[in-house]
């Protein structure tokens, strides 16, 4: 039967979709959310992962770095991003390129040890100033509409401008820094979730490395404090103070255009509803799905793995373990180790060990541990390991999952001075507190195509110069190719990330249109 309906729909009760239809509420349209699962927040959720162990974790997504202020402010989210002290830490052989978040002495001086003079800082120090210029032109814009990228063009150094946005990241890499592990920290940001290298022809690192850097300005990565769930408790409560009708437990089977605008929505409970407006927070390819068309699913690079530990380990090159760990803790990934790897996957093998990156929330963020276990001396630790495309694990999930397991661990063994295994927590049956997720697993828990984190390769978040922009969705990057049916989600323009713009960006459109 068909239900009477509402002004919009929302597909996905992630926080996109969150932030759409709290905006639409507020502006006093009727706004219906649905969602699959049986809890909101999607990727932004956390999770007692192990029995017995109260630890709450940022299971999926878990630093915050492109969600603008103008959101939290607009939407009034009680949410504290806390800086972390440290930025990062390279361990290499038995010393390591250590880089304060406000950097001063301790950083040029770690420059000095690691390549022998001040040639690599001093150009490290002049590539932040120009990324800092940049990202100032380019974060004001993101919750706007689209500017032309001539408009952004002529207020930065053209030579720049070109490096990043026209050229394969490597050749800006190579030409401005001569020490393998510098030029693999910067590349690092161009590789994570995108399988990709630096001389990729079709410059999808280089969006990746735009999107890495340009939040707030500053490209700072923050923690929420209380981990992403508390994230999604706020926009809960905004989306429900605002009077947003929210559906769990039910997912949407297929969408229908119709010709005179708006679409139909057929859920599986047997619902069908008609709406003037559909928002979908999902996958580009998962709307093709439900609109019968083909598609073609993006597929997924990355390896999630969730620990607690008893303590945290030492390290081989002597830094004090809440030194090393407090920001992100960059392991296997020099540049041509980066380049070993990614060819490796290329050739259907599992990188080994595994280029990771591993932060310590605890070390920033106490408050997701009971305080018991914080007595204790507990932390978390989560690892993200790169290079592992969907590929590597279809043909024998289990096992390679335990293979990506042992080559993630086995990078972040080779920098310890002792054994990781007795660090660990044991759950209430004695087992190691260690959950890892491929690509595939990801698919399974999030409903994310091809387990691909940004729904499909990121786009520049600025309208080519000779691009059409002549309806509200195309000037705020939400369009789809039927009127009716708008992205919110991280496949729109300026998607990607937890960063709300998908959402923010997707109601702004509607209202302009009122």
């Amino acid at each position: 039967m068909t239900d009477a309906h509402p002004e919009i729909l929302v597909i996905g009760g992630g926080h996109n979709g969150l932030i759409a239809a709290s905006y639409l509420a507020r502006a006093g349209r009727q706004v219906r959310v649905f969602e699959g699962r049986n809890e909101l927040g999607g990727a932004v959720a956390s999770a007692e992962v192990f029995e017995g162990v109260a630890a709450r974790l940022s299971r999926f997504s878990y630093l915050v770095s492109l969600l603008p202020t103008t959101i939290i402010d607009e939407l009034g989210l009680r949410v504290e991003l806390r800086s972390r002290q440290v930025a990062s830490y390279t361990p290499v052989e038995a010393r390591g390129l250590f880089i304060e978040r406000q950097e001063g002495r301790q950083t040029r001086d770690s420059f000095r040890a690691l390549t022998g003079d001040e040639r690599e800082y001093q150009a490290w120090a002049a590539f932040k100033e120009q990324l800092h210029e940049l990202a100032s032109v380019i974060e004001p814009t993101l919750t706007l509409p689209l500017p032309r990228a001539d408009e952004l063009r002529s207020r930065v150094d053209p030579d720049f401008w070109s490096a990043v946005a026209e050229r394969p990241l490597g050749q800006l890499i190579e030409s401005t820094f001569s020490d393998d592990t510098v030029r693999g920290l910067v590349l690092t940001d161009a590789l994570i979730g995108t399988f990709s290298f630096a001389d990729d022809p079709s410059l999808r690192q280089n969006r990746c490395f735009l999107y890495h850097v340009i939040g707030q300005g500053s490209g700072e990565w923050r923690v929420p404090v209380g981990g992403m769930g508390a994230v999604t408790a706020e926009l809960i409560r905004v989306a429900q103070e605002a009077k947003v009708s929210i559906q769990t437990g039910c997912p949407v089977e297929k969408i229908e255009p119709l010709p005179s605008g708006g679409a139909t929505v057929g859920l599986a409970n047997g619902q069908v509803l008609t709406a003037e407006m559909i928002l979908v927070n999902c996958a580009p390819a998962t709307l093709q799905r439900l609109l019968g068309e083909p598609y073609e699913p993006p597929a997924g690079s990355q390896t999630k793995i969730n620990i607690v530990m008893r303590r945290l380990p030492r390290f081989r090159s002597g830094i004090e373990p809440v030194v090393g760990f407090a920001g992100t803790l960059h392991l296997g990934q020099g540049y041509e180790r980066l380049q070993q790897a990614y060819e490796t996957a290329e050739a259907g093998q599992m990188p080994d060990p595994m280029p990771c990156e591993v932060y310590c929330h605890t070390l920033t963020d106490g408050s997701i541990l009971d305080p018991e276990l914080r007595a204790a001396g507990y932390h978390t630790l989560t690892l993200f390991g790169m290079h592992t495309p969907g590929d590597l694990f279809t043909a024998d999930p289990e096992g390679s999952r335990e293979r990506a397991k042992d080559a993630a661990l086995r990078s972040l063994q080779t920098v310890l001075a002792e054994p990781l295994q007795p660090c660990l927590a044991l759950d209430r049956r004695g087992e190691p507190c260690v959950e890892i997720m491929t690509p595939l697993d990801i698919e399974a828990e999030l409903g994310m195509p091809g387990g691909n984190i940004f729904h499909g390769d990121l786009a520049w978040p600025w309208l080519a110069d000779d691009a059409d922009a002549t309806t509200a969705a195309e000037r705020w990057g939400v369009a789809t190719a039927h009127p009716g049916i708008l992205l919110c989600g991280s496949g729109a323009v300026r998607g990607g990330a937890v960063s709300g713009l998908g959402g923010h960006n997707a109601a702004m459109a509607i209202l302009e249109d009122d």
